[in-house]
């Protein structure tokens, strides 16, 4: 469950008519947090992204569906959970909440570490065309 003070800020971006990958970075950012203090941990940058990703359509952000060409059917499969979920109010299974939190618990923390982040960015970037990364948005 994201942060009420997460949660906020996503609401403050979307008033603002943020996009909503920038109402979702809200999310991603707190995941990141809970990585570095300790809270749990995860098995690569990507995993933390991806929970963040998951929290925030969860908690009713607009974001659109992975591309197929992208992503694994199983991760398009967790994206349309999501925003069933966020449809509906729901209770989480408490057995299996316990078993994700232990199992997360036991992966690394130097998935969140700044030259962690770096390569995944880069990694990112490398995908995508140079004109795309370093256009400037909204002008």
């Amino acid at each position: 469950m994201p942060d009420q003070e997460t949660i906020e800020r996503a609401r403050e971006d979307a008033k603002k008519g943020k996009s909503p990958s920038t109402q979702a970075g809200e999310f991603v950012h707190e995941e990141i947090e809970h990585v570095r203090e300790g809270k749990h941990g995860a098995r690569s940058t990507k995993q933390a992204i991806a929970i963040g990703l998951s929290k925030a359509r969860r908690a009713g952000v607009k974001l659109p569906r992975p591309k197929r060409s992208t992503t694994s059917a199983a991760t398009r499969k967790k994206a349309r959970q999501d925003e069933r979920a966020a449809r509906r109010p729901h209770k989480a299974a408490k057995k299996r909440s316990r078993a994700t939190s232990r199992a997360l618990k036991r992966e690394s923390r130097q998935s969140a570490s700044s030259g962690a982040l770096s390569r995944q960015a880069h990694q990112g970037a490398s995908h995508r065309s140079k004109t795309n990364h370093s256009r400037k948005r909204g002008r």
